[in-house]
């Protein structure tokens, strides 16, 4: 069975930081590429960052660069979102997803919420 788990979201003030954790079970994760996206009700989808399966190319949306890291630990069959100096745009549910080819598999989503 595969999961997808997510944790780490959280209430956080403007400027501060939160680590994200996706934990993945039931599928070959290393060849797996990984995907943060956020979304917020009423609000398209985002790609925030992606990582390649072997963790050595990543890219990431315009609107987190400098501020986001994406890494993963194929050992431990986890990524990781270090999300840092973060605003209250970046207000949202954040999604963990396993891409190879057309296969997709999708997280639960945990919240962040940067408080006023």
């Amino acid at each position: 069975q595969v999961q997808l788990v997510e944790s780490g979201g959280g209430l956080v003030q403007p400027g501060g930081s939160l680590r994200l954790s996706c934990a993945a079970s039931g599928f070959t994760f290393s060849t797996y590429a990984m995907i943060w996206y956020r979304q917020a009700p009423g609000k398209e989808r985002e790609l925030v960052a992606r990582i390649t399966s072997a963790g050595s190319n990543t890219n990431y949306a315009d609107s987190v660069k400098g501020r986001f890291t994406i890494s993963r630990d194929n050992a431990k069959n986890t990524v990781y979102l270090q999300m840092n100096s973060l605003k209250p745009a970046d207000t949202d549910v954040y999604y963990c997803i396993a891409n190879m080819s057309w296969t997709e598999y999708w997280g639960q989503g945990t919240q962040v919420n940067l408080s006023s």
